[in-house]
């Protein structure tokens, strides 16, 4: 059930506005709504030549709400003053995108394209101005070719789904991208999405091999038709800010019919800081095989009551066998102190449903549920770390943890296929020279606009004392965690240079070729938000 918002305050507050006043104001903008709507369906249906209201939901549609919320994924998103969209557009066919597009440049709306909603800023399905939401879960075939070992998924396709349907046709192979089964392909994809085994088969994007795409002019355009330096854009780059995409197609990855998973708990008190270090020396360098997520989050003491610790937990996926992991952790890290009886044999797909936060043999059923309708409230923050942080700095570190609050830090390694790839081969430039990347991870159950302010601070406190530790120069950011705190394009006059602030955290030196797609294939930025890729202004740029 959605968390109901904490905003109903303003309610109370006595109106100095007459009546009479509201119901006209209220009625005028019905009025306006009606008709925009009105010319929306009309258009709408000249350019598809059908009946396109079952896939339309006004503001006064019973179903709009439920609609809006079943994919809104963070609740602090979801509030009585979160700006709505003016219609909502759930195609069931390629044609409804093309003509979603048509219709809106014609009336003068924005579009927000969403998939899975599991972006941390809502940016698929919020916007200050008036605009349309094209909702793509409709869009969720997927086609499976084992023959050539490629599948094709449509954008509103969720990841459990696509690893459920790869699993119904072949037990030896995989997909490398999201832990998360609800996360959706456009958005995770388009935005160079990972998962836990991108030390041995890299990112999402660097198994896309074709796409289709609705672009500005309403064309659906695919890898041949859209060009090379469209294809890289979105490929990495986000797709919002280039077209609407449809599906991609992607190259399977082969994976073992053994794997193996365990997970190990440290607190301070039983020797974590040494852990911490050690890890930093092993996971980036280990076997291609090994992926170790470490997972760090200040917790009451169970030694000392009434103080508070930090405990690192060790996540693991290796494509292999117990004995085989053992072995190896017991060179590379003995202070694991690592035993057969601590890990797991199990499937590829029993690992998918593990990391998942799914008892060890639940069935792979669970990874179909869309779990609609529920989110907690979230803040997440991304940083890269090039240099081992020492056990000084990391006592440092736990201090201003347990004092910052609650927020966590998840640190996913890098390495192995990682530094394989050319910062240039895809608009993802976060490759070689990287230890790890961090996600900051705040969730909270507390309504309201003073939870979201002091759990904000929170986050951001923490984000303040990692400095001396991390990317400088840019400090990088993640596009998959997207944060406005690094900056927001107003889409003005001063768009590339407000573009340019959060665009090289993101994107390094693949900013300015980006730059350049966008202004050739949308001009005129139509498909614009808060961080999209700005098109150039009439001044030099060098490339």
């Amino acid at each position: 059930m959605m968390r109901k918002s904490g905003c109903s305050t303003f309610l109370n507050e006595p109106s100095m506005i007459p009546l009479f006043l509201v119901l006209l104001h209220v009625s005028a903008s019905w009025a306006a709504a009606d008709s925009v709507y009105a010319t929306f369906v009309h258009c709408l249906s000249k350019q598809t030549n059908q009946q396109v209201s079952h896939i339309l939901y006004a503001q006064t549609n019973a179903s709009y709400t439920s609609v809006l919320r079943a994919y809104i994924r963070n609740s602090r998103l979801n509030t009585s003053s979160t700006r709505k969209p003016v219609i909502i557009v759930t195609p069931t066919q390629e044609s409804h995108v093309q003509a979603a597009v048509i219709c809106s440049k014609s009336i003068g709306l924005q579009i927000r394209t969403r998939s899975g909603g599991h972006d941390f800023e809502g940016i698929s399905y919020i916007s200050d101005v008036p605009f349309i939401l094209l909702d793509m879960f409709n869009l969720r075939s997927i086609n499976i070719d084992l023959k050539e070992q490629t599948v094709w998924v449509g954008a509103g396709a969720t990841f459990g789904e696509l690893y459920y349907r790869i699993w119904e046709k072949s037990k030896v192979h995989g997909f490398p991208a999201s832990i998360c089964p609800t996360v959706g392909v456009g958005g995770h994809i388009s935005g160079a999405g990972y998962g836990n085994m991108l030390r041995k088969h890299g990112l999402s994007v660097d198994h896309v091999i074709d796409a289709r795409i609705v672009d500005a002019k309403g064309r659906i355009l695919d890898k041949a038709s859209m060009g090379e330096d469209l294809f890289w854009a979105i490929r990495g780059g986000g797709g919002a800010s280039f077209g609407v995409i449809l599906s991609y197609k992607l190259n399977l990855v082969p994976v073992p019919k053994t794997v193996t998973i365990f997970r190990v708990e440290r607190t301070l008190e039983e020797k974590a800081t040494d852990i911490v270090y050690k890890w930093q020396q092993v996971a980036t360098t280990t076997d291609d095989n090994l992926f170790m997520r470490l997972l760090l989050q200040p917790v009451s003491s169970k030694l000392k009551k009434g103080e508070m610790t930090v405990r690192a937990s060790i996540i693991t996926l290796f494509l292999g066998n117990a004995e085989q992991l053992v072995s190896l952790l017991g060179k590379e890290f003995p202070e694991l102190g690592l035993k057969k009886e601590n890990v797991t044999e199990t499937s590829w797909i029993g690992s998918v449903v593990w990391w998942a936060n799914f008892d060890i043999g639940t069935s792979p059923d669970v990874l179909l549920d869309r779990n609609p309708d529920s989110a907690d409230f979230l803040r997440r923050k991304s940083d890269y770390v090039q240099k081992p942080i020492s056990k000084d700095g990391l006592n440092w570190l736990w201090k201003k943890m347990i004092m910052s609050g609650k927020t966590g830090l998840v640190f996913n390694p890098y390495g192995g296929k990682m530094s394989e790839i050319p910062a240039s081969a895809t608009p993802f430039p976060h490759r070689a020279g990287n230890l790890f990347k961090i996600q900051y991870s705040l969730s909270w159950e507390e309504e309201g606009v003073v939870a979201d302010k002091n759990h904000t601070a929170q986050i951001r406190t923490l984000f303040s004392y990692m400095t001396p530790f991390v990317s400088k120069n840019p400090r990088r950011a993640f596009l998959n965690y997207r944060d406005l705190d690094i900056g927001v394009n107003r889409n003005d006059k001063n768009s590339y240079e407000e573009g340019k602030v959060y665009g090289v955290k993101y994107f390094n030196d693949n900013f300015n070729r980006l730059v350049k797609v966008k202004t050739a294939v949308d001009p005129d930025n139509f498909f614009t938000n808060e961080q999209s890729i700005p098109v150039l202004p009439n001044i030099a740029i060098p490339f």
